[in-house]
């Protein structure tokens, strides 16, 4: 399995991005996908994740309500449209891939990972 970010860039603090993310190798529809960030010197968190089916959703607290993961199955694709950015929300975005059947926000339950996307904010 291999998972490619891309839709990183630079904005300004109040913008906007979205990151997508895409999956080949087995069938995409099988996989909870979940994204996190990484910011330097810390830690890798839990920012949203995503049912196979899209139905059910979860988001981290500090990105609820700005945040909304999506997928598009068709496409072997997962997105992460990001608004109202603050320069706290800089970090390496990964999305990652897992085969349990419910949404986990635990980084030791993904099976996949792509190798991240930067996003940065300034203020």
């Amino acid at each position: 399995v291999q998972l490619v970010e891309s839709g990183g860039g630079l904005v300004h603090a109040g913008g906007s991005l979205r990151l997508s993310c895409v999956l080949s190798g087995r069938p995409f529809s099988v996989y909870a996908m979940g994204w996190f960030r990484q910011a330097p010197g810390k830690e890798r968190t839990f920012v949203a994740a995503i049912t196979w089916s899209g139905a059910a959703t979860a988001y981290a607290d500090s990105v609820q309500g700005r945040f909304t993961i999506f997928r598009d199955n068709a496409r072997d694709t997962v997105y992460l449209q990001m608004n109202s950015l603050t320069p706290e929300d800089t970090a390496v975005y990964y999305c990652a891939a897992t085969g349990l059947a419910e949404i986990t926000q635990n980084v030791y339950e993904y099976d996949y990972w792509g190798q991240g996307t930067q996003v940065s904010v300034s203020s």
